[in-house]
């Protein structure tokens, strides 16, 4: 890889088209416990470190709401999935829109855990963009994880999205 852009994308997920939506796959490795890692996904005191202030009710059915008050965006929708310190799922999306359901699946790894992101979207959205939205915010959970919140990381965002990009037109 020629540059530092490039080096800097080399734990890229993947995307993957799968009939009418895209699929990303993000992992990484975190150096905690998964009941550590649990907490930054579910507790609001935890997560809107990393993401946004809001609310999840960890049950199937419970509701999902985060407020991202810098863009405007909103999410108001439903866990689909809960198994508490495994996985966490719901869509990344309000009333109206289109299910893009975002799953966190975790498993001890070591002493650590194994943290696999995979986040779906109809294929007429920009996908680069998604997938890259949630590169920052994973970097903003490792930051936040060891006690130093970070702002979104904008440069991480328009790097990955370009490299996702690239991915895309393959």
């Amino acid at each position: 890889m020629a540059d530092g852009t490039d080096r800097q994308n080399e734990s890229l997920g993947r995307i993957e088209h799968q009939g009418s939506n895209y699929v990303a796959r993000l992992e990484r490795n975190i150096p905690h416990a998964p009941g550590t890692v649990w907490a930054m996904l579910t507790d609001p005191a935890r997560f809107v470190d990393w993401l946004a202030p809001g609310e999840i009710e960890l049950v199937e059915g419970g509701a999902a709401k985060l407020n991202f008050v810098d863009s405007g965006i909103v999410i108001d929708s439903r866990v689909t999935a809960c198994e508490p310190e495994r996985v966490l799922e719901y869509s990344w999306s309000s009333p109206g829109e289109p299910e893009r359901p975002v799953r966190y699946e975790l498993t001890p790894a070591g002493e650590g855990t194994r943290l696999v992101l995979k986040l779906t979207a109809p294929d007429d959205e920009d996908m680069a963009r998604s997938a890259a939205g949630w590169e920052a915010h994973l970097m903003m959970l490792l930051a936040a994880i060891e006690g130093v919140p970070i702002k979104f990381p904008f440069e991480r965002f328009q790097s990955t999205r370009e490299a996702y990009n690239r991915q895309l037109a393959d």
